[in-house]
């Protein structure tokens, strides 16, 4: 028997590029298997020509969605139902909920108090709200362009440079509180257990930074003292308790 997650792919067409479904399974290919996929919106327009496009080549299930009256979204409506009714009538693991809409931040926090994974697809438009609400959420507009690119490329058109990621608070905030909490004997804090502390309280992908790794992000705050050990481990140090200890 598989132990693979069991995913429920879930899209608001409406506020989701059809373009990105190929990076979006991608992504979810990291996490499990999404065995459910739906999309839903009003089929009868002809804003979803595209998405009609690759619905069978991805086998996700069209949901339709009249809108019943005009200015009230009714898709978000029938994706709410459709994630209680999965939540408590399917074996599942984790949601992805593909959409730029605030609306749906109420629903990933009703799921995550349940013990699913949420992860999140939007467009950097998405208000933060749903953005931190989720336990991973990843900006359409860096999916795919990372891996395209070469890794020797000084910068991408989305790469924060380190003036910016050290002018952000509460990505340094985030990162200094993750090494400090990981910190070992010696002083210094090892990679992966940063990066599992930062999962466990934050939404968060260093791609959203414009970087494939988090190790990359790191040494490009320049607040850290990095060491390679053994096969390859690597370990953090804030650059600051570096100072105080040899003052």
């Amino acid at each position: 028997m598989s132990d693979e997650a069991r995913i429920a792919l879930l899209i608001d067409a409406d506020n989701c590029p059809a373009g990105k479904i190929e990076v979006i399974l991608d992504e979810l290919a990291k996490y499990g298997v999404p065995n459910v996929r739906r999309a839903y919106g009003n089929w009868k327009s002809n804003n979803l020509k595209g998405w009609e496009e690759v619905l069978h080549d991805y086998a996700i299930q069209p949901i339709q969605q009249f809108a019943y009256t005009k200015g009230k979204n009714a898709t978000d409506t029938a994706m709410v139902i459709d994630a209680m009714d999965l939540l408590y009538t399917q074996k599942l693991d984790a949601f992805c909920l593909a959409s730029s809409d605030s609306d749906f931040t109420p629903l990933v926090m009703r799921i995550r108090a349940n013990g699913l994974k949420v992860y999140g697809f939007g467009e950097k438009k998405t208000p933060m709200p749903f953005v931190n609400a989720c336990s991973k959420f990843l900006y359409l507009e860096n999916l795919g362009t990372l891996s395209q690119a070469s890794e020797e490329t000084a910068a991408s058109p989305q790469r924060k440079s380190a003036k910016e990621l050290k002018s952000d608070t509460k990505l340094v905030g985030l990162l200094r509180n993750a090494v400090e909490a990981c910190i070992g004997d010696d002083g210094w804090s090892h990679l992966g257990q940063v990066g599992s502390h930062i999962s466990n309280q934050a939404s968060f992908d260093p791609r959203n930074y414009g970087y494939s790794k988090l190790s990359d992000l790191i040494k490009a705050t320049g607040l850290f003292d990095t060491e390679r050990r053994g096969s390859n481990q690597l370990y953090l140090r804030d650059k600051r308790a570096a100072k105080k200890s040899a003052g």
